[in-house]
């Protein structure tokens, strides 16, 4: 048996439903027997939380190389203090965007070198890759609006930075995942978001399910 923990990652456009889904698996490991560490990027660490507040919510300028750089100062901080120790204790994380997130917004939206970007990535999180990546695939207009009806719902203060982008950036943002799915088809695990949340769910549980049970040994 292969005591090493599993990182399971979770990655979409704005409004694709990652947030829900996340609690669900969490919900539905733990009955199961796990305890799943769950996380996010940016703002996992006390470092992490002032970076997320000041590259999403601060109406600061800031230019896309320093938004890219900050990025990747959360990744690192992440890593290293959380992901890396969870890891070798052996526990399973869920966690809300990683390096793909990087590559699709940062680089690709933002009309960046990714080979550069990867290498980046790589460096700020010591070469950790996740053992699954579920993509959660919805056009950009349905998931933007998603994402502004949860501003009124759930009363968040605004839209966040990235969410403020045209229609175009998201749309280039959608491409560079469907990429990414392309070149990393047993990784990256596509999942229709346009379903209903239950559906999105079981899909999502039988793929983190058949990960989990060949780190047991396929029992």
């Amino acid at each position: 048996m292969n005591n090493r923990g599993k990182l399971i990652t979770l990655e979409g456009g704005d409004g694709s439903g990652k947030t829900t889904l996340l609690e669900a698996l969490q919900k539905r490991l733990l009955s199961l027997g796990y305890a799943p560490l769950v996380t996010r990027a940016p703002g996992a660490t006390e470092t992490g939380k002032k970076i997320r507040d000041w590259v999403m919510h601060q109406k600061l300028p800031l230019t896309k190389q320093a938004e890219l750089f900050l990025f990747l100062a959360d990744r690192a901080q992440h890593v290293e203090e959380l992901l890396l120790p969870a890891l070798k204790e052996g526990k399973i994380i869920l966690c809300d965007r990683f390096n793909d997130s990087t590559l699709a917004y940062q680089g690709a939206a933002r009309g960046e070198n990714l080979q550069f970007i990867e290498k980046l990535c790589l460096f700020a999180t010591q070469g950790l890759t996740p053992d699954l990546t579920l993509y959660l695939d919805i056009p950009p207009e349905e998931g933007l609006l998603r994402a502004q009806a949860a501003v009124v719902k759930e009363g968040k203060p605004s839209y966040d930075r990235i969410e403020q982008e045209k229609i175009s950036f998201h749309e280039k943002v959608r491409m560079a995942y469907r990429a990414l799915v392309e070149k990393e088809p047993g990784r990256i695990q596509l999942i229709d978001a346009r379903q209903s949340p239950e559906e999105v769910f079981q899909n999502a549980l039988e793929k983190v399910l058949h990960l989990l049970r060949e780190r047991n040994g396929g029992c």
